[in-house]
């Protein structure tokens, strides 16, 4: 294989991987915004805050010295479990992101219960103002109550949670066990969010909620449970995301929802906002075109490339490349 062809598959599996983060918090933006047609600003910090869940849950279930702490001592056991082996080190993984989509997915019930649900007949503009101050509120009671400095997520010992062994290679290539675990992870909750909305009762009711709330609340649907639904499985993602985002740059710090929560929105965006299918396809797109923007241009204007195909898709396609063609009114 040529260097060259290597090079461009080394660069689209960094891609497909930075893609799958992008899509799962994608998919957060267009849930809230496919059924109240308001963005979502928060979520970003739900996704930070999904990282911290789960470095606290990796901690707790994996360090020795916490369990010796007084008043901790029940620890051990599960402990002695999850360091047990293949089967244990499996089972902590599964745990840390349950408690983590979880946790975060609650936070988001709360956040829709008591910063939008009021504001819910309010102009636009207030709940959009209310999700930027929620955001702030977030990041700054991070950097207040938990610290200032990025947190390794690695072991008591230093060691990363998931080594950064070669799962396969193509070629001269080699494919991580963390990207692997990362694209197939991104795929199949994808896949299973799709399935959820197109072929489940609570689906429909998301679905005709979003088409028509007024109609849809005449019809028997529960509108306040299907929009905390939402609020729910979009925080829930977005914390998978987090945790991933930890594993594989290594540390996570309060302000690190900023920007792959606004180049997720652009995702989205790209995608078509309100198209679950449209955000996976502009978050792998997205992914890939910075991947290739930062290795064969400059790492300085991969932003700037991102956001030119964000400026090209808005002008030949308003709606996303999956949504639907804006008529022009006449």
């Amino acid at each position: 294989m040529s260097p060259t062809l290597s090079y461009i598959l080394e660069q689209a599996v960094n891609g497909i991987t930075l893609g799958g983060l992008y899509a799962l918090i994608a998919l957060g933006y267009t849930l809230v915004y496919g059924i109240l047609l308001i963005i979502n600003f928060a979520h970003s910090e739900l996704f930070m805050a999904g990282g911290y869940v789960g470095l606290f849950v990796l901690k707790v279930l994996s360090d020795p010295a916490i369990a010796q702490n007084p008043g901790m001592g029940f620890l051990k056991p599960a402990q002695s479990f999850f360091l047990s082996g293949t089967i244990g080190f499996v089972a902590l993984l599964a745990a840390t992101f349950a408690v983590s989509a979880i946790v975060v997915g609650l936070m988001g019930v709360i956040i829709e219960r008591y910063a939008y649900r009021p504001l819910r007949h309010a102009p636009r503009l207030a709940p959009l103002i209310s999700a930027i101050g929620i955001s702030i509120f977030l990041q700054n009671a991070v950097l207040l109550f938990i610290s200032s400095k990025q947190l390794p997520y690695s072991r008591a010992d230093g060691s990363a949670f998931v080594t950064a062994k070669t799962a396969f290679s193509i070629g001269s290539v080699d494919v991580s066990t963390m990207q692997v675990f990362i694209i197939v992870t991104s795929l199949v909750l994808l896949v299973f969010l799709d399935t959820f909305v197109s072929r489940t009762r609570i689906g429909r009711a998301m679905r005709a909620t979003s088409q028509d709330r007024d109609a849809a609340g005449l019809m028997g649907v529960n509108i306040n449970s299907v929009i905390a639904l939402a609020f729910f499985i979009g925080p829930a993602l977005g914390a998978v995301a987090g945790v991933f985002n930890g594993m594989y740059y290594g540390s996570v710090n309060y302000n690190m929802g900023f920007i792959p929560g606004i180049k997720s929105f652009t995702a989205a965006v790209i995608g078509g906002i309100g198209n679950l299918r449209g955000a996976m396809l502009g978050g792998f797109l997205l992914g890939i075109v910075e991947s290739f923007a930062g290795g064969f241009i400059s790492i300085a204007y991969r932003d700037v490339i991102a956001f030119i195909v964000l400026v090209l898709v808005l002008i030949f396609r308003p709606g996303g490349l999956l949504g639907e063609a804006v008529a022009e009114k006449v």
